[in-house]
């Protein structure tokens, strides 16, 4: 592109390869990345070259549309328009099988992104090995072991403490009665007076009954 034309052979060029109507916007946006042309540049070069005939220019209400001169293409018969449909057909049907494809292979790229290494596959069998072999010490040091609770020995166990809570809770309650009973007569709170013969209560001691 020269200085000299600002752009219209470049303008000239890209109509013809397109064929298709634009605006100078339309070229503006289009062509101003790739070769540095400017808006005002853009919509002189266009109008001089619809004044030399190079290009058509049409008004759609206020807006100005610029196209290429169809003279300079062959005619296209009804024949080569059936073609030209045939072809966008394939062409489209051939779009739509490599962009399915395309999903296709991103969603394997994506597992395979997300899977392990053969590298980190070993290393972590590794580490489920050791895992597995302390688990089988643990496992034969407690098969080994000589001070097993039987089931009966369990039992036993189990039937004591039921008549070690049931005791406990008969003399709770024995004592919660003649505490009611003396603080009756007694002038202070009962907090003062648990505190004054130097008594703790399960309460204070955080202490519960066991289930049963």
């Amino acid at each position: 592109m020269s200085k000299k034309d600002n752009g219209a052979s470049v303008i000239l060029a890209y109509l013809n390869d397109k064929n298709r109507p634009y605006s100078a916007q339309d070229v503006f946006c289009n062509l101003q990345k790739q070769h540095g042309l400017g808006k005002t540049a853009v919509v002189k070069a266009m109008e001089l070259l619809a004044q030399e005939g190079k290009i058509k220019e049409k008004m759609y209400g206020k807006q100005r549309i610029y196209f290429a001169d169809q003279s300079q293409f062959r005619d296209v018969n009804d024949a080569d328009l059936k073609a030209m449909d045939k072809q966008i057909s394939e062409l489209s049907a051939e779009v739509q099988t490599l962009t399915q494809s395309c999903r296709q292979l991103d969603t394997e790229l994506k597992e395979l992104n997300s899977s392990l290494t053969t590298e980190e596959m070993m290393a972590e069998i590794q580490e489920l090995k050791a895992e597995c072999s302390g688990y089988r010490a643990r496992l034969e040091k407690i098969k080994s072991a000589t001070n097993h609770v039987t089931p009966e020995e369990k039992e036993k166990v189990y039937k004591e403490r039921d008549v070690y809570v049931k005791e406990w809770k008969k003399r709770k309650r024995l004592a919660s009665d003649m505490m009611n009973a003396i603080l009756e007569g007694y002038p202070k709170s009962k907090k003062e007076f648990l505190e004054e013969v130097g008594v703790e209560t399960d309460e204070d001691c955080k202490v519960v009954f066991p289930n049963t």
